[in-house]
């Protein structure tokens, strides 16, 4: 049975329990795999106390609402190891991770990749992520199976057709011969991979070493630490905007609305190199070398049309005013 507690949603109410994410409870209702004393609910039922929920047959209850007992974990996730809650998979993270207590991943890194992702028994934070994830920089280093051309890193920065879209614009720079480093702020099905392949290059490997504020650092594959207070605090501030659409929070809100738009446009994150690339980035559009120190000699690229389309604007309203006292001075005349 249920403790007191006001009416929630029941894909909340699953993902309150640490059973699993809200996403993946409605799944899981789609299903018919839950039941709200011993009925078949439909999605958007609310739960009230008294009511007894079970999942596959076996009954769950909400856990405290103030997250004392929630887990939020950074992971290294090893190559091979599945982002699958599902334990007949052979080789998912769960069985992996071995945690005492039920988490499950925020979002996925692909099976053939390495890496950091987040764990958690928290259900809203990983909704909230999920709906947040294109206003947040994810970090990876890219190993690929030929020397690295200009061609290929412009291209890459400026957005690359895959799966009916375009890519976003984003950081990318050159490491090695063979390696660059890409910061993303969206998250498409093997997105890297699949861009890499259009422009006839092939991934050899692939690592992501940040998630927001949070840094892989001396984490080794298949081992785990808990998100620090500090690094918690940071991720709690960032989606506490988060809407209930991925379309809505797009885009960063802006910091101060005097500044221009492409600086208002940029991560907001503590270790963002867009931030190290702000007085390098010029209004034009074009491509530039970072010119700091931690990145000398790197080339950087950083795609920006928010300036473009403004001064297309201005340019417009101008030639408008210009036309307008033209014809008040041929009317003067006539």
């Amino acid at each position: 049975m249920t403790s007191s507690f006001p009416p929630k949603r029941l894909n909340k109410y699953i993902s309150d329990s640490g059973f699993c994410s809200r996403r993946h409870a409605d799944k899981l209702i789609e299903e018919n795999r839950v039941t709200i004393n011993g009925k078949v609910p439909e999605l958007g039922t609310k739960v009230v106390p008294g009511d007894t929920v079970k999942v596959n047959g076996h009954a769950i209850t909400a856990s405290a609402s103030n997250k004392t007992e929630r887990v939020y974990i950074a992971y290294n996730k090893p190559i091979g190891i599945t982002c699958t809650t599902e334990k007949k998979v052979r080789g998912n993270i769960i069985d992996a991770i071995d945690h005492k207590e039920r988490i499950f991943p925020i979002g996925r890194l692909d099976k053939p990749s390495e890496g950091l992702i987040f764990l958690t028994s928290d259900g809203d934070i990983v909704n909230k992520i999920l709906r947040a994830e294109n206003a947040h920089d994810k970090e990876y280093i890219v190993t690929v199976d030929k020397p690295i051309s200009e061609r290929f890193i412009e291209r890459m920065s400026r957005g690359v057709p895959i799966l009916g879209t375009i890519t976003k614009p984003c950081i990318v720079r050159v490491e090695s011969k063979f390696v660059f480093t890409i910061i993303l702020t969206q998250g498409l099905n093997r997105q890297i991979r699949r861009m890499c392949e259009y422009l006839d290059y092939e991934v050899t490997k692939l690592k992501r070493s940040r998630i927001m504020n949070v840094e892989l650092g001396q984490l080794k594959p298949g081992q785990w630490r808990d998100l620090s207070a500090d690094e918690m605090a940071q991720i709690n501030q960032a989606v506490q905007g988060s809407s209930k659409t991925a379309v809505d929070t797009a885009q960063p809100k802006p910091q101060n609305e005097s500044a221009p738009k492409a600086e208002q446009a940029k991560p907001s994150s503590k270790n963002n190199p867009s931030k190290q690339l702000s007085s390098t980035v010029n209004h034009d559009g074009k491509k530039h070398l970072s010119a700091d120190g931690k990145n000398k000699g790197k080339k950087t690229y950083y795609v920006n049309k928010a300036h473009k389309k403004s001064s297309t604007k201005k340019t417009d309203e101008n030639n408008s005013k210009t036309q307008g006292k033209n014809r008040a001075k041929l009317s003067l005349n006539k």
